[in-house]
């Protein structure tokens, strides 16, 4: 995907591997990671900007979750469906700030 994913995945697993953790390198999907910026943008511009990275990551955690137990769902549909939803409530976030 790019360099630098690959750097931090090995730093992940390498990071678990001193703790007594064996994982491999995570590794992105990049129609997935794709996905989850654009995610990431929408939260940062119709909630608050410091909000994009741990939504993210809950989307990502449940993007796993739902992988775990079925291998071939269309994740990308799912996440584009639920940033669609935070987009279609951009005015009423905005506006309650």
């Amino acid at each position: 995907m790019n360099p630098f994913f690959d750097e931090a995945g090995a730093l992940l697993a390498s990071a678990a591997q001193e703790r007594g953790v064996t994982i491999d390198p995570p590794k992105l999907d990049p129609k997935i990671a794709d996905e989850l910026l654009e995610f990431s943008r929408v939260v940062a511009h119709t909630r608050e900007r410091r909000f994009a990275p741990l939504s993210t990551y809950m989307a990502g955690i449940a993007a796993g979750s739902i992988l775990a137990k079925q291998p071939q769902f269309d994740v990308v549909a799912y996440l584009k469906a639920v940033r669609d939803v935070l987009e279609t409530q951009e005015g009423s976030a905005s506006s309650s700030r």
